[in-house]
């Protein structure tokens, strides 16, 4: 679910505007391509696929990267390019034989 929430450039661009720090869906809605509603409606599938936190400030939303979904997206990442890397050592080492 991570991925694909990520599959779409508008979602993407929200989330690396996230990566300058907590903020509201006003702030990131400017510059966009879409309309303020729209990103909130990015920033829900975000926050469903847990790659986004939401905390209350009054009556404002602010929204930041959640650092638990995406270390989850790290470690499949890593357990991927490990497994290749093994398997192309193992690769190499059966050429040798």
């Amino acid at each position: 679910m991570k991925f694909e929430a990520l599959a779409c450039p508008t979602r993407r661009s929200v989330f690396e505007k996230l990566r300058g720090g907590a903020s509201s869906v006003g702030a990131l809605a400017v510059g966009m391509p879409v309309s303020r509603p729209a990103v909130s409606q990015h920033l829900k599938i975000l926050k469903d696929a847990g790659l986004v936190a939401e905390r209350r400030d009054g009556v404002r939303r602010i929204y930041s990267i959640d650092r638990a979904g995406l270390d989850e997206m790290r470690d499949y990442f890593d357990r991927f390019w490990d497994e290749a890397l093994d398997s192309y050592k193992r690769s190499l080492e059966g050429r040798d034989a």
